[in-house]
């Protein structure tokens, strides 16, 4: 039987959230907790105009905007994908949240040199 895709019912905000915060730990690490195996992250992007950059990908406003909503946040931490450290600056990423598989990375972040 194959995987069940997106088996703790994320809403599409919550996915590209959490598909940002991901993309986010693999250009940017954070400090990892041996004991956890969670991953620190303080340096979560700010928008310039409509858009953000991760590394050399851009990212539209619009699919960032849960970075910066409470609720998202809270659903995150609620399904042990996160644990929120300073909402909305710093935050834990949990292995279950370094490993949950989105499917959306492809349609939010776009390659761009600039």
């Amino acid at each position: 039987m194959p995987p069940v895709k997106n088996p703790l019912g994320l809403n599409g905000l919550q996915l590209k959230t959490l598909t940002l915060l991901q993309f986010v730990s693999k250009v940017e690490p954070g400090l990892i907790d041996d004991a956890t195996g969670e991953m620190m992250l303080d340096r979560l992007p700010h928008a310039h105009g409509d858009h953000f950059h991760v590394g050399n990908h851009v990212v539209s406003g619009r699919d960032a905007s849960g970075l910066l909503n409470r609720g998202v946040w809270l659903a995150l931490e609620r399904k042990g994908l996160i644990r929120a450290l300073e909402f909305p600056h710093a935050l834990a990423l949990t292995k279950m949240g370094q490993g949950y598989e989105t499917g959306v990375g492809g349609s939010i972040l776009h390659n761009h040199d600039h």
